[in-house]
């Protein structure tokens, strides 16, 4: 049967926590108060008989109580408890209890942060745990200054991301799978690498928030959108003006502007063309606000197209066989460097830019 509670048992309190070992921590973080207070506890007894004693005696009694109850705590673990059961718990514990204290009914419905271990602490255990704690501290604060690190690795000036652009755009004018290979990952070493991460700069960063921006402040209709997205060239061509619905956003506009829209269909990540429908035009007659507004969404869109066109031109121009790839493109690279082609397709790519960021609210 069930092993019957002595009178000198543990009060329990209704809001007491199931953990026997969390109940006689509490008994030993509260043991000073039992000796001073409680009258009717046994185990105080000894320690009232000597009335006189100082209290760094007591506390050197309780020190050693609390050692003994600890080697005994170890040495019980092994001995069965499937006999004992707390009344207010919801499930069986399974480890053997151990020889509890009388509590108060005060002490009983302490928080179960105070622990026997808060007492018993060999010297270097305590120093073992201040390591511990200063290494965590330590870490802690140099988080934030790896993270920050961390983040300034991948970046490197706006002009240099986009050096490395014209040298890949050079490169796949000369052989014609290389920006593939890039995306594809079939090419890993540090150059190409370098080359993908400013690919993807230029797209996430300066060119696509902005085209976005650009979208979400019209009231462009997709069909127009799509439209201008499909045609690498366009014209806009003042024309008559006509009171009538903008073919840009459907809104009566008086509509002065005609937007022309022609070229090839393009991958844009390889950037290969396609020859489907290459000499298909696209008349629109807009107003003036969505006149601009296609010229500035279009030169942004097409800018990167736009950039390797001309890189293949300069590639195409090239009088030079019999050279290798590398030496082809290190040696056209360096000229147009030199000779403030780079810098100036930068420029323009600003430009595009300022003009996306500076554009007015649709009226």
């Amino acid at each position: 049967g069930k092993r019957k509670r002595s009178n000198t048992s543990v009060l329990y309190d209704s809001d007491e926590s199931q953990d026997s070992d969390i109940l006689v921590r509490k008994v030993f973080a509260k043991r000073r108060c039992i000796m001073d207070e409680d009258d009717s506890s046994e185990e105080q007894q000894p320690d009232e008989a000597c009335p006189t004693d100082s209290v760094s005696t007591r506390k050197q009694k309780v020190f050693a109580k609390l050692k003994e109850l600890a080697r005994k705590r170890v040495t019980r673990r092994s001995c069965s408890s499937a006999n004992w059961e707390d009344s207010n718990s919801e499930a069986e514990i399974e480890e053997e209890p151990l020889c509890h204290l009388p509590l108060t009914p005060t002490e009983s419905s302490e928080t179960d942060s105070d622990s026997m271990e808060d007492f018993i602490v060999e010297e270097d255990e305590d120093d073992d745990n201040d390591d511990d704690n200063n290494t965590e501290h330590i870490k802690s604060e140099n988080q934030p200054q790896q993270k920050q690190l961390n983040m300034s690795i991948p970046r490197c000036d706006h002009y240099v991301h986009f050096k490395r652009i014209v040298k890949a755009f050079l490169i796949n004018a000369i052989d014609d799978t290389f920006l593939s290979s890039l995306y594809d990952g079939t090419r890993q070493k540090k150059y190409a690498q370098d080359m993908l991460l400013s690919l993807h700069y230029l797209d996430d960063r300066f060119i696509q928030p902005r085209l976005e921006n650009l979208i979400a402040r019209s009231r462009w209709k997709d069909r127009y959108k799509e439209r201008v997205d499909c045609y690498p060239d366009v014209h806009i061509i003042l024309k008559n003006p006509e009171n009538m619905s903008c073919q840009a956003c459907e809104l009566k506009r008086h509509c002065k502007f005609n937007v022309l829209l022609s070229g090839r269909l393009y991958n844009s990540k390889t950037l290969k063309a396609d020859d489907f429908m290459s000499n298909d035009k696209q008349v629109l007659k807009v107003g003036t606000v969505c006149a601009n507004r296609t010229r500035v969404y279009h030169n942004l869109k097409h800018f990167k197209y736009k950039l390797y066109v001309d890189c293949s031109s300069v590639a195409g121009s090239d009088g030079v066989e019999d050279e290798p790839v590398k030496d082809t493109v290190e040696r056209l690279f360096s000229h147009l460097e030199e000779s403030g082609w780079i810098q100036k397709r930068y420029n323009r790519l600003e430009d595009c830019m300022d003009d996306a960021d500076n554009f007015q609210e649709e009226k």
